[in-house]
């Protein structure tokens, strides 16, 4: 993310910003070319404003528009994205991996493909899920990265802080919390708006319900999400259902 200007001073010629919001740092200074009354014309008469001043002005006005956080429509375009990106993942990884138009069966999504560190087992729709987590996060870059980059954050660590109780952003791996891809205030994801996992359902039933019984696999994925944001803001995206609450 890009940090947040202060101040900017041209000798000479700064004046005071009058009646604009303030993010951040106070912006006490602007460059002339938001004064046109301290710029000295050209012997034709016309104004000229040098390029990095105009590009300094862009980025300045660039800051003070950027809203708190994402209103209702952003949200569902958003959203429209994700469930984009999974279905995406999903048909990609499988094309790759299988040939085309063709999906693994319930045995080869259960057959063991490995042991993890602690010698539990590692199935083939647990090593799809991976693959298929990686492209649809590429997707996310690709489709979200530019408009939305200072509301979404992929993949943040939480761990709750011993002295208030309080779940905040860490580098720790030990416990903590990492949702898939988080929308939060502008460029504070420790003020979650929305969190969402991504889930690839492989074998047959899980496909036909990927919830589970009574909605087993959306309590278990989002559940331990809870002191983390509401149920009402936690999601799970699937290829078949899109957006879960």
């Amino acid at each position: 993310m890009l940090p947040l200007v202060g101040v900017w001073l041209v000798a000479g010629c700064a004046t005071r910003l009058g009646g604009l919001p303030e993010y951040g740092p106070t912006l006490q200074t602007q460059s002339c070319v938001l004064s046109p009354g301290c710029m000295a014309p050209a012997a034709s008469g016309e104004v000229l404003i040098p390029t990095a001043a105009v590009r300094a002005a862009q980025a300045v006005r660039g800051l003070l528009t950027l809203k708190d956080f994402l209103d209702e429509a952003e949200v569902a375009q958003v959203e429209a994205v994700l469930v984009q990106c999974a279905r995406e993942a999903d048909f990609q990884v499988n094309e790759r991996e299988y040939g085309r138009g063709k999906v693994p069966g319930d045995a080869e999504c259960k057959r063991v493909v490995g042991h993890d560190s602690k010698g539990r087992e590692i199935f083939r729709a647990m090593e799809l899920g991976t693959l298929k987590h990686e492209v649809a996060f590429a997707c996310v870059a690709r489709e979200l990265g530019g408009e939305f980059t200072d509301y979404l954050t992929q993949e943040p660590r939480y761990q709750r802080e011993p002295s208030t109780g309080a779940y905040i952003l860490s580098q720790t791996l030990s416990r903590s919390l990492m949702p898939d891809i988080v929308l939060h205030l502008v460029r504070d994801a420790n003020r979650i708006q929305f969190l969402y996992d991504f889930f690839f359902p492989c074998t047959s039933g899980s496909k036909s319900n990927p919830l589970g019984d009574k909605n087993q696999n959306i309590q278990e994925k989002l559940g331990k999400y809870r002191r983390l944001a509401e149920e009402s803001r936690r999601a799970l995206v699937t290829p078949q259902l899109g957006i879960s609450r």
